[in-house]
């Protein structure tokens, strides 16, 4: 279970039962370290090879299925995004305005914060799904400063 967490963390692609994929690049590279070392604390092994493509449809199918994993993950983000933009519309229409609910939708907006970061960081052939990701966070950002502005408004005002 330890191995599969850290695989699915570090947006590996899994190309079938026990094999995944990285690109190579320097934060793949620490994710590759960071597998070695979950697999070894289980008695496992790890075989960390290049490789190359033999074509260019290969190339292809192998960055479209990349892509197709970030779209995934864009798109869950987006809808978090989403989430959060209603669950903060609902405590307006509650007026419910506490430093504890501000404390909670800023910890949300965070989370969701660190969450693009770690797909941006995993996009590295330009998937579709940033820009509307990016769309997503920049509502709930606005949605949480809103908040933020009641909140002091009703504590301080």
């Amino acid at each position: 279970m330890a191995v599969w967490r850290e695989v699915r963390r570090s947006g590996a692609l899994q190309l079938q039962k026990s094999v995944v994929a990285f690109p190579d690049t320097e934060d793949f590279r620490t994710a590759v370290t960071r597998v070695r070392a979950v697999v070894a604390d289980v008695g496992g092994t790890v075989f960390a090879l290049r490789a190359e493509a033999l074509d260019g449809e290969d190339e292809a199918r192998l960055e479209a299925a990349w892509n197709e994993a970030r779209v995934a993950e864009y798109g869950e983000l987006a809808a978090e995004c989403e989430k959060l933009v209603a669950e903060i519309d609902k405590e307006f229409a509650k007026e419910k305005f506490t430093l504890a609910e501000l404390d909670e939708e800023e910890a949300e907006l965070e989370k969701l914060r660190s969450w693009h970061q770690r797909i941006q960081t995993r996009d590295v052939h330009g998937s579709e799904g940033a820009a509307e990701a990016e769309a997503a966070l920049e509502r709930a950002a606005e949605a949480v400063s809103r908040f933020t502005t009641a909140v002091f408004d009703r504590t301080h005002g």
